[in-house]
């Protein structure tokens, strides 16, 4: 079967797909978000190195693309879940091939793995 090519000037199907998990800590998010909800401190803990700063940004970013759920419950203190919602649930099967595709590299080059 023969896959349809698309020019991939400004707008194209990759461009836009890659703009939603653009940045160093939205598509390690969203894979995170596979085994289910996390408030925001289990989430920076799984991330290491980023910021609060950063993290924030970032999940803003995909609650406005509509990838990522933010519940608040009223509580003292209160309480923040994330949760994908089924359009970024939708993106498990990019998130896993990544992952393979990270993981063979990554040992093609000898390179040590994360431990998660």
């Amino acid at each position: 079967m023969k896959r349809k090519r698309y020019d991939c000037a400004p707008g194209c199907p990759v461009e836009a797909a890659l703009d939603l998990i653009d940045g160093k800590w939205k598509g390690v998010i969203l894979y995170h978000l596979l085994d289910g909800t996390l408030r925001f401190n289990a989430l920076r803990r799984k991330l290491g190195g980023v910021t609060q700063r950063m993290l924030v940004k970032q999940l803003r970013e995909l609650e406005e693309a509509g990838l990522v759920l933010r519940t608040v419950y009223a509580e003292v203190p209160p309480r923040v879940e994330y949760s994908l919602t089924a359009e970024g649930r939708s993106l498990e099967p990019v998130l896993l091939a990544l992952m393979r595709w990270g993981e063979a590299w990554m040992a093609a080059r000898q390179m040590p793995q994360a431990a998660e």
